[in-house]
C-alpha cells in the first residue's frame, strides 16, 4: 500500500492581488469613457448630437407625483424616429381616472384612440397638458435642446442603470429656464427647473430628470423620462 499524500490547500487569493485586479479591472473601463477629459458642458453637447444623430429610440416617460387635481400626464412610453414620428402608448388622467391613451404622431399631426371615442382622432396634445411625442427627439423641440441649454452644469456621482444594471452612468446638474422647458413641454409653468441627465460612458443621454412646476397653479413635479435602444428603426404611418 503506497503511503498517503497530506493534503495540499490551495491558497486563496490575497487580498491585495484582489484589488490588484479590480484596479486594472476599472482601469481598463475608465480609458474607454468617451466622458473622460471633457467639461459637463461638452458631454451635454456631444449627448445632445448622439440623440438627434440616432434613427431612433424607445422612449419611457413617467411621475409618481403628478399633483392633486391636475389633468395631465402621468405617463408615456414607445419608439420615437428622427422622420419625425412617434408610436406609443400615453397615460393620461382625466377627472381623477388615469386611461391609457394609444397614440401615433406623423407629419405634424398626433392622432389618439381618445377614451369613450370609437377609432383614432386628430388630436391638440398641448390640451392634455403633453408635447407632440414625435418632436421629442428632434433637436429644437426635444431633450437635445434642453442638454443644450443647461445653466451651470456640474458633474456629478456614477452610478449603475442600464437594462440589466450593466452600465456606468455619470450625472450632470444644473437648472433650465422656463421658456425652454416650455418649448419641450407646453404646459410647463415654472420660471426655471432643476435637472439631472444621466449619460453613459459613450456619451448618450440615458436618463432625464426633470423639476418643477409643470402645470399653472399646481405643486412642483418629477418628470423622468429613460432613452434606451439607440439606433431603432421603425416605419411609422397614419392609422
Amino acid at each position: 500500500m503506497r503511503p498517503s499524500r497530506p493534503a495540499v490547500r490551495r491558497a486563496s487569493p490575497t487580498l491585495p492581488a484582489v484589488l490588484l485586479g479590480l484596479a486594472l479591472a476599472t482601469g481598463a473601463c475608465s480609458g474607454d469613457s468617451a466622458l473622460e477629459g471633457k467639461a459637463p458642458e461638452e458631454v451635454l453637447g456631444a449627448a445632445a448630437d448622439e440623440l438627434v444623430d440616432t434613427s431612433g429610440v424607445l422612449l419611457d416617460l413617467r411621475t409618481d407625483d403628478l399633483p392633486d387635481g391636475v389633468t395631465g400626464i402621468v405617463g408615456a412610453k414607445g419608439v420615437a424616429t428622427d422622420a419625425p414620428a412617434f408610436d406609443g402608448d400615453l397615460q393620461v388622467r382625466l377627472a381623477g381616472n388615469v386611461f391609457t391613451v394609444p397614440v401615433v404622431a406623423v407629419d405634424g399631426t398626433v392622432w389618439a384612440q381618445v377614451p369613450l371615442t370609437p377609432g383614432w382622432s386628430d388630436v391638440d396634445p398641448a390640451e392634455y397638458g403633453a408635447p407632440d411625442p414625435s418632436r421629442l427627439i428632434s433637436p429644437d423641440q426635444g431633450f437635445a435642446a434642453l442638454l443644450h441649454e443647461v445653466r451651470d452644469p456640474e458633474q456629478g456621482e456614477q452610478e449603475r442603470g442600464g437594462v440589466d444594471n450593466d452600465e456606468v452612468l455619470t450625472a450632470y446638474t444644473g437648472t433650465i429656464d422656463g421658456d425652454v422647458m416650455e418649448n419641450v413641454i407646453p404646459s410647463s409653468a415654472g420660471d426655471t427647473f432643476d435637472v439631472t441627465f444621466l449619460v453613459t460612458e459613450e456619451g448618450q443621454l440615458r436618463r432625464a430628470e426633470m423639476t418643477g412646476v409643470f402645470y399653472a397653479d399646481s405643486e412642483e413635479m418629477t418628470y423622468t423620462v429613460d432613452l434606451t435602444d439607440y439606433g431603432t428603426t421603425r416605419e411609422i404611418t397614419a392609422p
